[in-house]
Order: C-alpha cells, then sequence, then structure tokens
C-alpha cells in the first residue's frame, strides 16, 4: 500500500494530531527534494550554486552511508527526539507553515519515527539528505557540508530553526550517530562513541569508494570549526596541510564518502573514482565559504570598557599579538614564502602532539580567533577549554605574570573577536 494512500485511510478513521501533521508534511506544496546541483541534462559545463553545493550535495556519499554502513536501517526507527538529541537540526524553513504551527502548539509526536522520515523527505534535516518509497521506508541516507558546519538559531524551539552555515554543529555527537550502523564491530562503536558532542576524528578512517581504511589505530577527535571568518587565512586547517579546497576534497572523498578522487602523497593516500563528483564542485564551495562572516557578540554580552584594556594587553604584555597577528589574527602566512605556512611545533605551544603528528605537516598553524563568545576557546590541538582556561595556559607557558583582573579584561577583549 502506497504511503499516501495508507495515511488517507488512517485520516478517514480519525487518525491522531502526528498523523495529520505527517500527511502535512508530505502533501504540501512544497518540494520534496532540493534541486542538487549537477542534474542538469546538458552537454556544457555547469556552473554550480556553492550554497546548494554546501547544503544539499552529497556528492554521491550515499555509497558510504547507505552502501557499505547501511545507515538507513537505524535512522528509519529513530525517532524526531532522538534525533535531535544526538544534535541533528531541522530548517524550520523547509516546513510547510502548517507544520509550523503545529511544532509550536505542541501537536508532533517528536517520539515518532514516521515524522523523522517526513522531515527527510522535506530535506529538513540540516545536513542529511533521505530518501522516502511510496511506502513511507527509507531507502537511502547521505550527508552533506552543513551535517557539520551548520546549525540553527533555535527560533522555533531548540533544534528547529533558521539556518547559521558556517557555524559548528557544537551539538552534534558524529560518533554516535555513526556507531548506530548495524555492520560495525562492538570495538569500533566503542571507539565512536568515545568523541562525544562537536568532535570529530578525520585521521581515524578513510573510505575509498568501496572498502573503510584504517589510518591510526588510536582515535584523537578533534572539535568541529566554525567555517565563517576564513577569507584571507589562506591555511585553514588546524595543521596548515593545504587550503580550504584541500581540505573539502580530503574530507568530501575520504570522510563524507563522496565519489570523487583525493590524493596526498604525504599521507599516503590516494582515492580515484570516476565520474568525479567533488572537484568539480570544489571552487564554488569555496566561494561560498568564503562569503560566511563571522558573527559579532550579542548585545549586552561583552564588558566594553574591559574589552579596551584586553585589547591593550593583547597587543602589549600578554604578547598574543605575537602570534596572533592582524588581520587574520594568525601568523600562518608570514613566512618567507606565502604559499608555505608558517607552522609551530606542539611543544612551543604547549599542545598534545598526538593530532599533529597524524597530519601531513606534524605541526600546528596558528589559529584565527573568530567569534569566541559563543563556543570555547581554541588550543592549537583543536580542543576547547573555556576562555578563562585558554589564558590561564598561555599565562603560565610564557610566564607572563597577568593578574586576575588583567586575564578577566582578556577574556572580554577574546569575547569580541
Amino acid at each position: 500500500m502506497r504511503f499516501r494512500r495508507a495515511v488517507e485511510m488512517m485520516l478517514a478513521g480519525g487518525a491522531p494530531a502526528a498523523v495529520i501533521v505527517i500527511t502535512g508534511l508530505v502533501m504540501a506544496g512544497a518540494p520534496l527534494r532540493a534541486q542538487k546541483p549537477g542534474s542538469s541534462a546538458s552537454d556544457k559545463p555547469e556552473r554550480f550554486d556553492g550554497r546548494s553545493v554546501f547544503r544539499y550535495d552529497t556528492f554521491g556519499d550515499e555509497q558510504l552511508w547507505t552502501g557499505t554502513l547501511q545507515m538507513q536501517q537505524p535512522i528509519s526507527g529513530v525517532s524526531p527526539a532522538t534525533a535531535l538529541g544526538v544534535g541533528l537540526k531541522v530548517d524550520v524553513d523547509a516546513l510547510p507553515a502548517g507544520t509550523v504551527a503545529a511544532l509550536r502548539s505542541g501537536a508532533v509526536d517528536l517520539n515518532d519515527p514516521a515524522v523523522t522520515r517526513a522531515l527527510l523527505q522535506l530535506n529538513a534535516v540540516v545536513g542529511v539528505s533521505g530518501s522516502v518509497n511510496g511506502s513511507g521506508e527509507l531507502t537511502s541516507v547521505g550527508v552533506t557540508c552543513a551535517f557539520c558546519h551548520s546549525t540553527v538559531d533555535d527560533s522555533l524551539t531548540h533544534g528547529i530553526g533558521h539556518r547559521l552555515d558556517g557555524w559548528a554543529n557544537r551539538d552534534l555527537n558524529v560518533g554516535a550517530i555513526i556507531a548506530l550502523s548495524p555492520v560495525l564491530d562492538d570495538a569500533t562503536r566503542s571507539t565512536l562513541n568515545t568523541w562525544g558532542p562537536g568532535r570529530y576524528d578525520p585521521r581515524l578512517h578513510a573510505f575509498d569508494g568501496t572498502n573503510i581504511l584504517p589510518l591510526n589505530a588510536t582515535t584523537a577527535p578533534v572539535l568541529i570549526p566554525s567555517i565563517f571568518g576564513l577569507k584571507g587565512v589562506g591555511f585553514e586547517t588546524y595543521t596548515g596541510d593545504g587550503p580550504i579546497s584541500y581540505w573539502n576534497s580530503y574530507v568530501g572523498v575520504t570522510q563524507m564518502g563522496g565519489h570523487g578522487s583525493f590524493s596526498d602523497p604525504r599521507i599516503g593516500l590516494s582515492v580515484t573514482q570516476t565520474p568525479d563528483l567533488v572537484t568539480p564542485k570544489l571552487p564554488a564551495l569555496v566561494d561560498y565559504e568564503l562569503s560566511l562572516r563571522t558573527p559579532r557578540p550579542p548585545k549586552g554580552s561583552v564588558n566594553h570598557e574591559a574589552a579596551d584594556r584586553g585589547e591593550a594587553l593583547f597587543q602589549g604584555a600578554a604578547r598574543c599579538s605575537t602570534c596572533h597577528q592582524a588581520p587574520y589574527l594568525t601568523d600562518v602566512r608570514s613566512g618567507p614564502t606565502p604559499d608555505v605556512p608558517f607552522l609551530h611545533d606542539a611543544a612551543e605551544v604547549g599542545m598534545d602532539p598526538t593530532y599533529a603528528l597524524r597530519t601531513a605537516t606534524g605541526k600546528y598553524r596558528t589559529t584565527p580567533l573568530r567569534a569566541l563568545w559563543q563556543h570555547p576557546g581554541y588550543f592549537h590541538d583543536g580542543s576547547a577549554p573555556d576562555l578563562p582556561a585558554v589564558v590561564d595556559h598561555y599565562d603560565r607557558l610564557f610566564s607572563l605574570g597577568l593578574s586576575e583582573p588583567q586575564k578577566s579584561d582578556l577574556v572580554e577583549y577574546l569575547k569580541t573577536l
């Protein structure tokens, strides 16, 4: 029996509100699938919409998430409440007006997995693409760049609101989600479940289009970074492995599982797949990513008198600007050759070398400081203590001798960046 017909029959018999809402999701005038880049039949070279690529393009990574990991099986039984609980977000602008009203009134059963499938059918789950057949069964699933690097403003309720592209999803528990795969062994699941919300290990495994390849025997997850405010930085990864297109390629092919090609002899990894659904879209994707501006702190969240004093400390006694150089607050391009990143040994900045030693450079770049008001501070290895702990760390490491009031002033200034 077709899904829509089944819903119609339930409605005829007096269905509960949750079923009525599902019907609204499925039968609303909004398109069930956002058009993906690359769908034109024209023989001319395609011009891609970077925002659409970022939000909706899976690069064919269903080959990993559906074909290999079989994620459509566990996700079919996941309720919206559970999905929101592991950090998935819902784009309120993708929902029909009636559904938004029902959510506001509490008429949607967020414990019903059928609602999750309906949301996927509307392309409303940020960063997740799902296909649902006429019987309401989830047949495939993939992810997009927005999966990790977008969140929502919670304007409707927690986890449901307008998209915030480029903002790291610090609620997203990627490891716990992947650990739902029915094909993984217990040891792998246990490792994935150690990551926790907002963290991911891009150096643990790689996917070559057919197999999941081990890169390292142990895991070292790092903080998922926000990707706004990167224009001009030049080397965007924690370890300065390459420009943003390099990382988009690495992640798109080897981590997301996209159908494309990536090669870097420095880390002994090469993947070749044709057709390449990743590389042709990288220029448009980068253009969109570099257009994302750093959000300013909310009004009233900063003591500006203290921040003024903190700025003087940043430039002077605290010596922060030695490495966090203007205008991008990093010294990664300050070396003698602009195309070669200027990097720091882990010991030089008091960091754990574990993650860096698994990368192409083996070192850390100075993190450009962006929107520190919205999340904990950064260390060079991607860990995220709070801002006072970061200030304390460098005060001890460099024997700065800052007083507690000076540290507080410096924290207020960091919140303005």
